[in-house]
């Protein structure tokens, strides 16, 4: 008879039936989100289906983990008799994980590809940044409206940012100091 451990997939479990490299991706989505556990040896319904090939697979996943992802997991085996699977353990990693150049993340019980705004956001997100931190390249003093430079040293020194002696420095040397 086949046991089931929760009703559903979702955003930090996954289960698979066997092993299959591609299934790295999967570790990558919640190294890059809130962790989770894949569990293989589990179909899709919840059932323990079991895993044949224990042994090996308890020194092949996490080799190929830390080779190809550079993260470490924990790898447990799950005993619901008359079956084993093998629970991955992954951690939400600080940094950046990525599968072959490409980054995912959990999202519900998938795993989704990052590209475009969403990549640019993540990234920014993961090294501690906000758009507003990313400088933009090509700008000149002479790009910039005087007008909304002077409204900055009225608000900075009003709320108390900066001192006046501060702000009384010339449009660039502000920006330089500020680092604007």
């Amino acid at each position: 008879m086949k046991k089931t451990m929760s009703p559903r997939e979702n955003q930090s479990v996954e289960w698979k039936e066997s092993w299959r490299d591609e299934y790295l991706k999967w570790i990558a989505a919640f190294a890059n989100s809130d962790g989770g556990v894949l569990e293989i040896g589990r179909n899709d319904k919840g059932e323990v289906i079991g895993v044949t090939n224990i042994k090996d697979l308890l020194e092949i996943i996490p080799n190929k983990v830390r080779d190809i992802l550079g993260i470490i997991v924990k790898i447990n085996i799950k005993k619901t008799k008359p079956y084993e699977s093998l629970l991955i353990i992954v951690d939400e990693y600080p940094y950046p994980v990525n599968y072959k150049g490409q980054y995912f993340v959990r999202s519900g019980s998938t795993a989704q590809e990052l590209k475009g705004a969403a990549l640019d956001r993540f990234l920014l997100k993961k090294q501690g940044n906000h758009w507003d931190d990313v400088p933009v390249p090509r700008v000149s003093i002479s790009d910039l409206d005087t007008k909304v430079i002077q409204r900055f040293r009225e608000r900075a020194v009003k709320s108390q940012r900066l001192s006046e002696e501060l702000v009384a420095d010339d449009d660039k040397t502000l920006i330089d100091k500020v680092i604007l």
